[in-house]
């Protein structure tokens, strides 16, 4: 199933380790499948509030985005961005084909 990793940037000091740091993470991303589907675009926020941006990239599975987190050539670079960005970031998977939201609530019923 499809994986992503999910980042919440609160705030970022622009500067040249971030420069460097986008212009090097697609190449640590590549081994793995990963893609950006999301970064820093047009959002528009319906309900609550979301203050920063939002980054998602795309892998095949969840396997690559935790192989990808922890490889030698991306934890090389996650300092240019660590150092000057500050973010909430997740790792997860897709619900699995044919999920029904109606079972979730089926379970929960049985609990209150």
């Amino acid at each position: 199933m499809t994986a992503y990793a999910l980042a919440h940037v609160r705030s970022v000091e622009l500067c040249p380790d971030i420069v460097e740091y986008l212009e090097r993470i697609q190449a640590t991303m590549d081994p793995f499948g990963g893609h950006f589907a999301f970064h820093g675009g047009q959002k528009d926020v319906v309900e609550g509030s979301w203050d920063g941006d939002m980054i998602l990239i795309e892998f095949p599975d969840l396997e690559a985005v935790w192989a990808w987190w922890a490889c030698p050539e991306y934890q090389e670079i996650k300092h240019l961005r660590t150092d000057h960005m500050v973010a909430d970031i997740v790792l997860f998977e897709t619900l699995a084909e044919g999920y029904q939201v109606g079972e979730t609530a089926a379970k929960l019923k049985t609990l209150i």
